[in-house]
């Protein structure tokens, strides 16, 4: 295989779960998968670059490594950066970016060394320099090595294409979907959320047991560039993900509730531009009206304010209190993941949950999943 048929390709995720995306891109089929900080490395060529961009519910972007070198200063840089081979990934007609990172080196302008890739570009290839450019070049400088990586994701792959109402304190995709993965969740069973917000958890549940593919309704980066083959992507697109051959027939539901009559609407709304309207309910009531869905138990997934972001953390406590009672006393046989910042709150509920897994970075935040098993009948 040359260069561009077999590559690094690194895909990003958030810290903390790097080895539930490494578990998704072997369970999807990806060659060498490999858990390292911030993402997971797979191997592969253009194809499963798409793929990635395609099919992975928890990347945050894919990048594809194009070269690596050896740079001691910018002269240096300069001159090793010309002799990549451009004009194989870079279209003369499409404007492109670069940012450039510095850790332990020599080099340590971090502009500067972006300045000179993107002028070796320019005066090799013809290509225009844009800072609103989609195709962006990231340089990472570490301990003098600079590896040259092209960001084949252009917006971030949580914005599926939508969700254009979102409620406060919103939960992304991608991290959604990491998290149901951490639950256990297959497609296979139903999944509740009490506190639905904009229909995140609900959502991507639903997607996943009718088997669609999260990047489908957008664009991405890499349908800019020289390596792009139309025909191709548009049969991998079309091509079916295989059905789970235990999924039990249409009965299962994926239910959303709140007490906002706005976040139930713009549940609704993301539901419907998803495609995923038949497959799920939303429903407007407070916590103590909550009550299990008929049928089989699953999983109630629930991501409650935190008081760091929302306000004062004080109140919060009753509102985790009645969350759990409710749960203990309704939800016989389902199991419970909750996200929090605050081991406190959780243990609020009352619920027996395993040591908590985490934390991970939300927003800024740091937040840990709390997972119980199958709910028992409390012994009185």
């Amino acid at each position: 295989m040359n260069r561009t048929d077999d590559f690094e390709i690194f895909i990003v995720t958030s810290p903390g779960l790097e080895s539930v995306l490494c578990a998704e891109a072997e369970e999807k089929g990806f060659r060498e998968p490999a858990a390292v900080k911030g993402g997971v490395t797979v191997r592969g060529g253009w194809p499963e670059v798409w793929r990635a961009n395609l099919e992975l519910r928890g990347a945050g972007r894919v990048l594809a490594r194009i070269g690596e070198f050896r740079a001691f200063h910018l002269a240096q840089l300069d001159k090793r950066a010309r002799k990549l081979a451009w004009g194989d990934f870079l279209r003369p007609d499409v404007p492109f970016r670069v940012e450039a990172s510095c850790k332990a080196s020599r080099i340590y302008h971090q502009g500067a060394a972006a300045q000179r890739i993107e002028k070796a570009i320019r005066e090799t290839l013809g290509a225009p320099v844009s800072p609103e450019a989609d195709i962006c070049i990231k340089a990472r400088i570490e301990d003098d090595l600079c590896t040259i990586s092209l960001d084949t994701s252009g917006d971030s792959l949580h914005k599926r294409g939508h969700k254009e109402a979102v409620a406060k304190a919103p939960m992304r995709e991608t991290l959604a979907a990491l998290f149901l993965r951490q639950c256990g969740f297959d497609g296979t069973a139903p999944v509740l959320d009490p506190m639905c917000g904009s229909g995140t958890f609900v959502i991507e549940a639903a997607e996943i047991a009718a088997g669609l593919k999260p990047g489908r309704s957008r664009h991405f980066a890499f349908e800019q560039l020289a390596t792009f083959d139309k025909k191709a992507w548009q049969r991998l697109r079309e091509k079916k993900s295989p059905a789970k051959p235990d999924r039990a027939a249409p009965a299962i539901r994926f239910y959303g509730s709140d007490r906002d009559a706005g976040a139930i609407e713009m549940s609704r709304a993301n539901a419907e531009r998803a495609g995923v309207t038949a497959l799920t309910e939303f429903r407007r009531h407070a916590i103590s009206d909550l009550v299990a869905p008929d049928g089989l138990p699953g999983l109630v997934i629930v991501n409650p304010p935190y008081g760091t972001r929302i306000g004062d953390k004080k109140p919060l406590y009753a509102l985790y209190q009645s969350l759990g009672q409710t749960l203990l006393t309704r939800f016989v046989g389902w199991r419970v993941g909750l996200i929090t910042t605050d081991a406190s709150l959780a243990n609020a509920t009352g619920l027996p949950f395993a040591p908590p897994v985490g934390p991970v970075s939300h927003g800024g935040l740091r937040v840990s999943l709390f997972l119980t098993a199958p709910l028992e009948p409390a012994v009185s």
